[in-house]
């Protein structure tokens, strides 16, 4: 099973590219960087850690 790569914030709905730095928990919810770091890195849906999402090449989809 691949990794969902989701292309917008769920806070605040800034647009995320494949190579965008994002955070993610182990449910795939999707964070920027600036909402990760506003939240301690804690997702507020499930209260587990957010980890930096792997980098993905823009042609693969």
């Amino acid at each position: 099973m691949a990794l969902e790569m989701k292309t917008e914030c769920e806070r605040c709905n800034q647009a995320l590219d494949h190579d965008s730095e994002a955070w993610i928990c182990s449910y795939e919810c999707t964070f920027c960087a600036p909402c990760s770091a506003e939240m301690k890195n804690r997702c507020p849906n499930c209260g587990g850690d957010l980890q930096r999402r792997p980098h993905r090449s823009s042609d693969i989809t």
